[in-house]
């Protein structure tokens, strides 16, 4: 399923000019009275000849007065992130970190910036651990509300303009996907260094800006049995890369989310690498159709919908109501606030009901079409909540599974059964062979 969705602590200082103004910037650098390093003197003017009012950039969503601190500085751009990053590793071998920047522009609406870099450093040795700038960075931030580029699922998104201009007062968001190397352990505490400039008609000031210190999670992600019986399976719209899970970002009740960030859709597949046969308008010509779905952990049911009917396949389904966005569903609390979800279930295939203790392994329902699915598969992610929206979406790993293959094409639920025959273009792999403990990349085929 790919939902077709399309800061800070704000301390609010004394303006431009102003006393109060004229000592923070002094801070910046005790060596000059005036307070004008070549850096602060550029943003300086900027700010004056836009004659703005800036806000910090702090933790978190929340808003409340700050005050002045020792290496204080007026920033550009504030900036917050939108989950806890957890480390996990995939089936790369590589530890990765995939999370969100949302940045807001504290300039006039007349006063672009351009970005030209993000660095993500260990906050306690500055040591940079991933970087985007160029073509990377265009292409991994967007302005809130701008559509996912490439969203039909045919074509490949156009490349993004460079460089990257921020209009002022916008927000964009960044979307961050690192990788460490084997053996490489994630840095307690992120922060983030972005450099850029200030456009004016009268030039450009550069500036920088060190923002959000951000502790990583130290605990594990889950590490599951499968959702699925023993078989070949196709793991689509998985991380890390542009797909409607991973950029699925969610206004939902006054405040975004990425519920899907971590999701897979899964698809049975055949024998000679096929995901249906036969006529793609019939739902029982997909291999996944009426497949079990199982407890990947022990754990009660919390949450059970049920009555929503099928979907014919293979054209999208119009938009249903967000209480439907996940069709028929079942989910299970297996952890302090830790939730497995089952969604786009067959109607009338539930085995559970809200309430219930199940095994790990024991059969929740069968796989269907209901919600906002076009052709049959399941949906399956850890969230943080019993709801699907609101929630946040961590990381999981499989205990055990071996990687056969990969998809070139990006085929997934809007048009796998639009393709001339449901035989997957399967190539080999640089990852194929036996996995521990792994998250499933994108498009890959694997044996559970």
């Amino acid at each position: 399923m790919g939902l077709r969705l399309g800061a800070g602590r704000a301390g609010v200082f004394h303006g431009p000019g102003s006393d109060e103004w004229k000592s923070a910037m002094a801070k910046r650098d005790p060596r000059n009275r005036t307070g004008r390093s070549p850096l602060l003197r550029g943003l300086a003017a900027a700010v004056l000849a836009a004659g703005m009012l800036v806000a910090s950039a702090g933790p978190g969503h929340g808003t409340g007065a700050a005050t002045p601190v020792p290496g204080a500085q007026f920033t550009p751009l504030t900036a917050a992130v939108m989950t806890h990053p957890t480390p996990f590793v995939a089936t790369d071998g590589k530890t990765h970190l995939s999370y969100e920047l949302l940045t807001t522009s504290s300039l006039p609406s007349s006063t672009p910036l351009r970005l030209d870099r993000v660095d993500v450093r260990d906050a306690r040795t500055h040591r940079v651990i991933g970087s985007l700038s160029g073509q990377a960075l265009a292409e991994a931030a967007n302005p809130v509300g701008d559509p996912l580029p490439g969203a039909d699922g045919y074509t490949p998104a156009p490349p993004a303009p460079t460089p990257t201009v921020i209009q002022g007062s916008q927000q964009w968001i960044i979307w961050l996907d690192l990788t460490l190397d084997r053996g490489q352990r994630a840095p307690e505490v992120l922060e983030h260094h972005l450099s850029g400039a200030v456009l004016t008609p009268s030039g450009s000031s550069a500036f920088e800006e060190t923002v959000q210190a951000t502790p990583t999670a130290r605990t594990a992600p889950l590490n599951l049995s499968p959702p699925v019986r023993p078989g070949t399976w196709y793991s689509s719209e998985s991380c890390c890369g542009n797909t409607h899970h991973r950029r699925g970002l969610g206004p939902i009740n006054g405040r975004f989310d990425v519920p899907q960030r971590f999701a897979i859709d899964w698809y049975r597949v055949g024998r000679q690498g096929q995901t249906w046969q036969g006529d793609p308008t019939q739902l029982t010509s997909y291999l996944s159709y009426r497949e079990p779905v199982l407890a990947s952990a022990g754990g009660r049911v919390v949450d059970v919908q049920d009555g929503i009917a099928d979907n014919p396949p293979p054209l999208t389904p119009p938009t249903p109501p967000i209480e439907d966005t996940v069709g028929n569903h079942v989910t299970l609390q297996v952890a302090p606030g830790r939730y497995l979800l089952y969604a786009h279930l067959k109607p009338g295939s539930l085995k559970v009901r809200e309430g219930d203790r199940v095994a790990s392994g024991q059969v929740l329902g069968l796989i269907g079409n209901s919600g906002n699915s076009a052709t049959p598969h399941l949906h399956f992610q850890v969230t943080t909540t019993a709801e699907f929206f609101p929630t946040d979406s961590p990381p999981y790993t499989f205990r055990q599974f071996r990687v056969l293959g990969q998809v070139e094409p990006r085929l997934w639920d809007d048009n796998l059964g639009l393709q001339p025959t449901g035989v997957l273009p399967i190539t080999p792999s640089p990852y194929a062979g036996f996995h521990r403990a792994r998250y499933p990349l994108d498009r890959e085929v694997l044996r559970f």
